[in-house]
């Protein structure tokens, strides 16, 4: 009995490897921090259109380029980047795309059914399916919430308001437009617009399930799933007396795949005495995970289940969302810390090691996460033998722009490919519409307004980067970095900072060379450029300017001095030196049989 037994469970495993072995590598492509808002879209209650385009004869509903210059996402030109994207992976062939957060700026009601016709138009023209997954602007709270905007594009070049409530309007001194559609959704409205994207089981799904309904593989009902995933069976208590809905769900979309699409959002009531439905009650969820270990629990015993079940069915199981599992700043935080203080750098989103540690013990092996707006990769070994791969997949409305396709060659074999969209057809369709802006601010002599030079550059991945430049200038200098600090070093060059590494007695006895080329604002940049494409940064970086920091780094580390801004700067190359060399991040393979990554 037990050696038919051994047999039997033999010749399952055979045939599951053998899903691999037969037919073609499955992919699977990776979109996070789309914040798609519908240029082109239509209010259902209020007949403003936007900004009449006379380069297309279009009206446009855009957001001014001063406001996303001072933003972490660009809000305009990534609606055409998130097409270019869609048509990059229709080219290739790739049928299964996940979207792990944020493929919305809120949720808005325009947003969402501009977002949903753009989705259904690629279903049915490449046979395409999307999966997605909830972000911190998606919802922004539990519940439906008055919102809006006062930095949209007016006609004549001025900020206009477009508000939900016109009690939220703070300057009544801009025109001011109200509709219910600029809103911001709450998990109901983004689920019924949003269903047919993996929130609801499809028919054609071979298995699917939510965290409130744990069924064993082989009961698998699609009667059931359909029950199970309507809103009100999706609902817990986050805190007590306070019940928010949860839209976790794991879907077999191809025979051999598991997706587990974790909805990382955790919204914390502001006061345990108000009101559990009202939507302004709650604290946003961008912590992450962090707040999932405390008041989410839930989700870690529904993964360990679905882990064994996964296991126990031959399954390869992908885990994804909107937020990472490890530290994505290549073991730099500490540092950061030490330079720029407990609350700069957005900090408070790294999250814990006992987050990778409960769910690489829940079962989990291979994550992707957005959030960020960076591209990296985190890996943690465990001393048991476990380790956990967390995939940071870059914005496509962000430097450095792009997306990740994952291909399973086997259950413990993995290839992920970062492809960076340079080349946006219509990326410089609104530049005309910036120029009136432009003119506008000019004439109200406003305060380090933005560098008209961005409306030259000739490509998207260029945009981008101009993108980051300016809002390294106007918004992380001044956010945060200490003044004192900022106003010694953007005087120094490559050339002094040598000087101050190796001490002045020493300095006949070196060849300055390109080191008199570059700043310390250029060092800076590349620091930032560094920290949001990883490797991919390189690219846009000089190799000698590269090889001169890693010497700028080894010189400061001897220097042992009470000198406060000397001890600033050796921290400073010491954040920029590990940037620099983090774990493959571009074009590598996962082996978990023999726990390494390979860069390809």
């Amino acid at each position: 009995m037990i050696k038919n037994l051994s047999i039997y469970l033999l010749i399952a495993l055979l045939l599951s490897l053998n899903v691999f072995a037969q037919h073609k590598a499955i992919q699977i492509a990776f979109l996070a921090d789309v914040h798609f808002q519908d240029l082109y879209g239509n209010f259902s209650d209020n007949t403003f259109r936007g900004v009449e385009n006379l380069k297309t004869k279009k009206k446009t509903l855009l957001r001014t380029m001063d406001s996303q210059l001072h933003s972490t996402r660009i809000f305009n030109e990534n609606y055409f980047a998130f097409l270019a994207a869609l048509d990059d992976v229709a080219k290739r062939g790739i049928k299964i795309v996940a979207l792990p957060g944020d493929y919305t700026d809120d949720g808005q009601a325009y947003n969402l059914r501009g977002l949903k016709q753009i989705l259904n138009e690629y279903e049915k023209k490449y046979g395409m399916r999307f999966f997605i997954t909830t972000g911190n602007h998606d919802p922004v709270s539990p519940f439906l919430k008055d919102g809006g905007k006062d930095d949209f594009l007016g006609e004549n070049g001025s900020p206009v308001n477009i508000f939900s409530n016109k009690n939220l309007v703070q300057n009544n001194g801009q025109e001011t437009f109200i509709t219910k559609d600029i809103a911001m959704s709450g998990y109901l409205e983004i689920m019924n617009e949003l269903k047919e994207f993996g929130f609801f089981p499809a028919e054609k799904d071979l298995f699917w399930e939510t965290p409130f309904n744990h069924n064993s593989y082989k009961d698998y009902s699609f009667k059931n799933a359909l029950k199970s995933s309507e809103y009100s069976n999706r609902m817990y208590e986050v805190s007590h007396g306070f019940s928010v809905p949860d839209l976790s769900y794991v879907v077999e979309p191809v025979k051999g795949i598991w997706l587990l699409a974790i909805d990382g959002n955790t919204y914390l009531p502001k006061n345990i005495n108000g009101n559990p439905t009202n939507p302004d009650n709650f604290h946003g969820a961008s912590v992450g995970y962090n707040n999932v270990l405390t008041n989410k629990k839930h989700l870690i015993d529904w993964v360990k289940n679905i882990s064994k079940e996964a296991e126990k069915n031959h399954k390869v199981l992908i885990a994804f969302t909107h937020y990472p599992m490890l530290d994505y700043n290549d073991g730099v935080s500490e540092d950061i810390k030490n330079l720029l203080g407990e609350n700069k750098w957005q900090l408070d989103r790294v999250p814990d090691d006992q987050v990778a540690q409960v769910f690489a013990d829940a079962g989990l092996k291979l994550h992707f996460a957005g959030h960020m707006h960076i591209n990296d990769t985190g890996i943690k070994k465990f001393e048991n033998g476990k380790m956990l791969v967390n995939i940071q997949v870059p914005s496509l409305a962000a430097y450095l722009p792009g997306y990740k396709i994952l291909t399973v060659n086997s259950p413990a074999d993995f290839e992920v490919e970062t492809v960076s969209i340079t080349d946006v057809p219509r990326f410089d369709e609104l530049f005309p519409l910036y120029l009136k802006e432009f003119d506008v601010l000019k004439s109200q002599n406003i305060k380090d307004i933005w560098n008209l030079d961005i409306l030259k550059t000739k490509n998207y991945h260029d945009f981008t980067l101009f993108h980051l430049k300016e809002l390294v200038r106007l918004r992380f200098v001044p956010s945060d970095w200490p003044k004192d600090f900022i106003k010694k070093a953007s005087k120094l060059s490559g050339e002094d900072l040598l000087y101050l590494s190796i001490g002045i007695a020493n300095s006949n006895k070196i060849n300055v060379g390109n080191f008199k080329t570059w700043n310390f604002e250029d060092a800076l940049l590349n620091l930032y450029q560094l920290q949001s494409a990883d490797e991919l940064a390189k690219k846009d970086i000089p190799e000698k300017r590269l090889s001169q920091f890693k010497i700028l780094h080894e010189n400061f580390e001897k220097v042992n001095t009470e000198d406060e801004f000397l001890n600033q700067l050796k921290t400073f190359f010491k954040i920029l030196n590990k940037l620099s060399s983090g774990d493959p991040a571009d074009h590598f393979k996962i082996d978990f049989k023999k726990r390494e990554i390979l860069n390809l």
